[in-house]
């Protein structure tokens, strides 16, 4: 299977060769790796392994413990490669563009691979939202005021509730575990968000980092920039009246999470 491990070491010569030797000593055989972020001296880094189905993720965390310096901040499973600079998102703004009357629904089934995340909504938020106003923090902020419009395999009924006012590119994690990364279309008041993490999640996943919500934002706005007036339609809507869904299949029943602050 795929691992994926977000490690945090010293951004100095030699320390991304010890943790390579490391993971190939407990049996980890690496795919991928991706620098999130280089800066105070240490480095944040996306590894990517395939690991044996039958063995116990513990090996690799222990292992990795006891290299001076470094930290593990999550283990998760992967299903695909997350490269940004594979050109697979530059694909699928291409595929966006070859057939855009399903362009949305392309994006949203496509963003849980690209992002290493569990599911993927595209919600139409409520007016106050779109103007990007901020809420008073008297009024509790509530996705059953928003119209799910897409949504990708084992996204959940209901999103998790989170505050995204005023409306831009941001990451949050509720206190159930769930981590999301947001990004408004800035049309029609559309919004994509990706989830992972949380009780229907993988426990281990970390939040989003700040790169990866700046790729979203990226995806988000070519998208954006191809499709148009067609994310700002009369019709937009009507398919997430009830939670109904146009991408992928419905939620197991039981996935259904919230998070009011």
């Amino acid at each position: 299977m795929l691992l994926r491990l977000r490690v945090v070491l010293p951004d100095r010569p030699g320390s991304l060769g010890q943790v390579a030797r490391t993971l190939g000593v407990v049996g980890a055989d690496i795919v991928s790796v991706v620098v999130l972020e280089r800066v105070g001296g240490r480095a944040v880094d996306d590894f990517t392994v395939v690991w044996p189905a039958s063995a116990q993720v513990d090996r690799v965390l222990t292992g990795l413990a006891a290299v001076p310096g470094v930290r593990v901040d999550g283990v998760w499973r992967g299903t695909e490669l997350s490269e940004p600079s594979s050109g697979r998102e530059v694909a699928l703004i291409g595929q966006v563009a070859a057939n855009p009357d399903h362009g949305l629904a392309t994006v949203v089934d496509a963003a849980p691979a690209l992002f290493g995340a569990d599911w993927a909504v595209a919600i139409l938020v409520g007016s106050d939202w779109a103007g990007g106003g901020a809420r008073t923090q008297s009024v509790r902020p509530a996705w059953s005021e928003s119209s799910v419009v897409c949504a990708s395999w084992r996204a959940p009924v209901v999103p998790p509730q989170v505050d995204i006012a005023p409306l831009r590119p941001r990451a949050a994690s509720a206190a159930d575990g769930v981590h999301l990364a947001v990004a408004p279309f800035q049309r029609g008041g559309l919004v994509l968000v990706v989830g992972r993490g949380g009780a229907e999640g993988d426990a281990g996943a970390p939040p989003f980092h700040g790169s990866e919500v700046e790729r979203l934002a990226q995806l988000v706005g070519a998208t954006a920039s191809v499709l148009g007036d067609r994310l700002a339609g009369p019709g937009l809507a009507e398919p997430g009246k009830a939670g109904s869904r146009v991408a992928g299949t419905p939620a197991p029943a039981g996935t259904t999470s919230s998070w009011a602050p």
